[in-house]
């Protein structure tokens, strides 16, 4: 800038000097309308059917659309789908497509979201949020089902409703019951009558369902690319979108860059020309990079630095709907015992770890789910009506059950391994909270950093003993924090199992009534509470870096950053 109106300055006295002519300096350049963002981390996927965390998230939302789109209000919007119609019974859904691209330039079909949700399905893609579609008709029937061959089989079961399994050449495997075969063209309610009309059928009416349609499973793949090529989403030239913005380069563990894409349906909102995303882990080298005009707006910022930070204009502290929490792997001694989980739950000053060192106004949490949903009755909070489970900071309790499960004032209890992902923030939650439980229990621990995707990897496969982890809704209704512990569901990471609790589950997504409906979340949540196979520690707020230049910037408190409407300034 300072180069430019030097130049304009000298052209202006020669003109004067030589000329004597009066010249009137030209209107102010206009702002390059580019900003730089900081991720936090490198994406384990961009793949929309095997997202599951925020990071993902905020990546594939810029790039992709899906039938629906969540505006400001956490309200869907009309994308992808220009208009749609819901049967009396709620349980069908006819949607009606609009005149959309590919960045590859063939059109947007029907055909390629029926493509997308069976594929995100499919047992063989393994993807952890496909119980997302097990609101759509036959959608469950078929996640869990058995490929023989090129078809696909119920999970044979026993009496009490356990998967059979048996021994081939030495490995188990589950017996598939052959008479039931699924068909995923004739038994899964997802349907492309035509290029234009998409019709879906539920398994039973679901209230949040038009919220699902904007979730990252649930977007549309270009079918014609996909199901040729297992590794489109690892290459930005196989990388066909439909979103806002297209992905044109991608240097792992450094930066992605996004242009203004070109065959975007509703281009003419887009002020933005270029994205650029940042991986910079370490909250304090973001900051220095945010201070020296590096970025605009950084996803992490340094819990010391936070309220000088707020005070100044810098960071703002925005609204979240989620639950900082450590989850035990309940397969594996001495964490299968529910008096050994509850101890270490109790030992925890959740006080002390929201004032001393997270400073960003969170909450100290005493149940899983957070406040910010609204329960049956009108203008009542979930959270609220709900209440607590225990008390913050149960030092007595906690020796107490420790005793009973066999390690009086922690003796003889083994040392584990707290793992968690790389973050300032987390390690220095975890020294805290190692020192309680060795200070408050007896008991040791050594704590394991490990990088986003690898340590998403090793939740996933139980390979740990004691995690952090952290729960965003993924839409504003209790059911997005609790149906995740299902036994065997995508996102459990536990190994917990809870018939009862399971059974609650299933009662909630087949309940119309909203009395009923919250009733059975309670009661779930409370047998969650009871087991305790996770430490629920704080409810989030969201602080990030801002400068005043970006204008519109939205993040959800679902924790989804969306460019389409921000501009600079």
């Amino acid at each position: 800038m300072r180069k430019a109106l030097s130049l304009v300055l000298i052209a202006v006295f020669l003109v004067s000097f030589f000329g004597g002519v009066s010249v009137v300096p030209s209107a102010k350049a206009a702002v390059a309308q580019q900003v730089t963002y900081n991720l936090g981390t490198e994406p384990a996927t961009i793949d929309p059917a095997l997202s599951q965390g925020i990071p993902e998230a905020n990546i594939i939302l810029q790039t992709m659309d899906g039938l629906t789109r969540i505006d400001s209000k956490n309200m869907p919007q009309p994308a992808i789908a220009k208009s749609w119609t819901i049967s009396k019974d709620r349980r069908t859904y006819t949607f009606t497509l609009r005149d959309a691209y590919w960045t590859n330039g063939t059109p947007v079909t029907a055909y390629d979201f029926e493509y997308a949700w069976k594929r995100a399905l499919s047992p063989e893609l393994a993807a952890s949020y496909a119980y997302q579609l097990y609101y759509v008709y036959g959608g469950e029937a078929f996640n869990t089902s058995i490929k023989v061959g090129s078809k696909y089989y119920v999970q044979a079961v026993d009496a009490k409703g356990n998967p059979l399994t048996k021994t081939v050449g030495g490995k188990v495997v589950p017996v598939a019951n052959m008479a039931k075969e699924i068909n995923p063209s004739k038994n899964i309610g997802v349907k492309a009558l035509d290029a234009k009309t998409l019709k879906v059928y539920l398994q039973s009416p679901t209230v949040y369902f038009l919220n699902l349609t904007a979730f990252p499973t649930l977007m549309p793949v270009c079918k014609a690319v996909v199901s040729t090529n297992d590794k489109w989403a690892a290459d930005v030239t196989n990388y066909v979108t439909d979103g806002p913005f297209k992905l044109t380069q991608w240097s792992h563990n450094d930066k992605m860059t996004f242009v203004k894409n070109p065959t975007y349906w509703d281009k003419a909102a887009v002020k933005l020309t270029k994205i650029t995303y940042l991986m910079v882990t370490d909250e304090s080298t973001a900051l220095s990079m945010f201070q020296s005009g590096q970025m605009d707006v950084g996803s992490t910022v340094p819990l010391s630095e936070l309220p000088k930070l707020v005070a100044s204009g810098d960071a703002k502290i925005l609204p979240y709907l989620g639950t900082y929490y450590y989850m035990f792997n309940t397969t594996k001694k001495p964490f299968n015992d529910v008096r050994v989980r509850k101890a270490l739950a109790l030992a925890i000053d959740r006080k002390g770890i929201t004032t001393a060192i997270t400073k960003g106004g969170q909450t100290p949490a005493l149940a899983y789910v957070p406040n910010g949903i609204a329960d049956a009755a009108a203008g009542s909070d979930f959270r609220t009506v709900g209440g607590t489970f225990y008390k913050d900071k149960d030092i007595a309790t906690a020796k107490s059950l420790l005793a009973q499960a066999g390690y009086p004032n922690g003796k003889g209890f083994p040392s584990f391994t707290l793992l968690f992902n790389t973050s300032n923030a987390h390690q220095s939650i975890a020294e805290a909270i190692q020192q309680m439980w060795k200070q408050n229990l007896g008991i040791t621990c050594t704590l394991k950093v490990e990088e986003w995707g690898v340590y998403l990897d090793d939740r996933n496969n139980l390979n740990y003993q004691v995690a952090r982890a952290g729960w965003i809704g993924d839409y504003m209704d209790p059911n997005t924090f609790l149906d995740m512990f299902v036994t065997g569901g995508g996102n459990n990471g536990t190994g917990y199992a809870n018939k009862t609790y399971d059974a609650l589950i299933a009662k909630a997504k087949a309940t119309v009534s909203p009395t009923a409906r919250m009733a059975a979340l309670h009661a779930a949540e409370k047998i969650l509470m009871t087991d305790m196979p996770i430490i629920p520690i704080y409810f989030y707020t969201n602080p990030v870096l801002i400068t005043k230049h970006v204008k519109n910037f939205y993040q959800s408190t679902l924790g989804f950053v969306d460019w389409k409407n921000a501009y600079m300034s």
